[in-house]
């Protein structure tokens, strides 16, 4: 079997021009297929950066709400109901919301202020520059160094702004885990800051932000929050919801699926129609074989062997051409938002196995057919 196989790879490798265009097609359907999940990928993790980055175990919310960027507030008993649950260790109110900042350049710009709770500071950013104690001085803000930093113009400890007519000084540069997706900025501050500086309606608190004693009390404490009406989800609980929004209630989940389905079939197509001509070309040598005894499950080893090197062959350049098509781009593009998972690579990878399995049907059809009378008598 082993000579078998190496005189199937000869045969394949023999045909550069044949091989060459069998590689294309499949690398750019792994390419393709990698580059527009690996987008979805990211734009579902940036959507969830806030949760991501302030990291609480619990978040009780309106029913309603499907994102973290969709806040409706909550009413202060709901937060004095949650603190008095049995197996919360600690429950805290998060200040969520949007206002426009009037730099010192003159120009405006949009940001998302998140206000932290004044006692705890539960879900406070890791600080490049500053110390977090200087977020309760006078009109004290922390700005977050991420892709969007450059939109605030860039400040440093001490720079001042302006927002809803309230002075602001910047007392802290931060790092956090993810980026936001919309391209806004985040400012940090304290709640009572937040409420006091942003227009706010009746309920200020958008989000109540629990951490149980156990895991075990976390059940426990779902069941009580629904009691009175809201919703408490975990961490990771609120980032599938927050997937779920984007790809069900949005057309970016169908787009994204279209275009996958269409880079599948351009794959399949090419490498199906490569494969089958390149077993017509050499029938004569398969008919051969088999005169010469060549058995019609070594035939068949040798096709399966074809088709599985030249789908790994490709589906290792897919993916080496799309991470480095995305390194580039986030050089030169602090924005863009595509990351590739472990789920980009399975999904391409179970795509090539299929595009494999076809053209391998294909092939090992038209052998097994083939009689050397008829191969001769040619």
């Amino acid at each position: 079997m082993r000579g078998i196989l190496i005189l199937a790879y000869k045969l394949l490798v023999g045909d550069r021009a044949k091989f060459a265009a069998l590689l294309v097609g499949i690398t750019f359907a792994v390419f393709l297929i990698i580059m527009m999940t690996s987008t979805f990928a990211g734009i579902l993790t940036r959507a969830s950066a806030t949760v991501i980055n302030i990291g609480a175990s619990i978040w009780v919310m309106d029913p309603a709400v499907d994102t973290v960027a969709n806040t409706i507030g909550l009413p202060d008993y709901v937060l004095d109901a949650a603190r008095s649950i049995e197996g919360v260790n600690y429950a805290v109110p998060l200040f969520s919301g949007g206002a426009l900042v009037h730099l010192p350049s003159g120009r405006y710009q949009a940001v998302t202020v998140l206000g932290l709770d004044d006692a705890s500071l539960l879900g406070r950013p890791r600080l490049t520059e500053g110390r977090i104690e200087d977020i309760f001085a006078e009109n004290g803000f922390i700005v977050v160094q991420d892709s969007e930093f450059y939109k605030f113009d860039k400040p440093r400890l001490g720079g001042e702004f302006e927002l809803n007519d309230h002075r602001g000084v910047v007392t802290g540069l931060a790092k956090v885990s993810q980026s936001s997706l919309f391209g806004i900025p985040t400012l940090y501050t304290t709640y009572n800051r937040a409420i006091q500086y942003l227009p706010s309606p009746r309920f200020t608190i958008s989000y109540i932000l629990i951490e149980p004693r156990t895991p075990e009390d976390i059940p426990k404490i779902k069941e009580r929050v629904r009691e009175l009406g809201y919703v408490a989800l975990t961490r990771d609980d609120f980032i599938s919801k927050i997937s779920d929004f984007y790809k069900y209630k949005t057309g970016l989940g169908t787009n994204i699926l279209l275009m996958t389905v269409i880079s599948f079939v351009v794959g399949l197509s090419i490498s199906g129609q490569t494969f089958y001509t390149f077993i017509l070309e050499n029938l004569d040598k398969f008919g051969a074989l088999k005169a010469m005894g060549a058995r019609n499950r070594e035939l068949v080893a040798m096709i399966l062997f074809q088709a599985g090197f030249t789908a790994l062959t490709g589906y290792g350049l897919g993916v080496g051409l799309c991470a480095l098509m995305i390194i580039g781009a986030k050089m030169r593009l602090p924005e863009y938002a595509s990351i590739i998972t472990f789920w980009n690579l399975g999904f391409a990878f179970m795509m090539v196995l299929v595009i494999a399995g076809i053209s391998s049907y294909i092939g090992v059809r038209k052998v097994l057919r083939i009689e050397p009378f008829d191969i001769f008598r040619g």
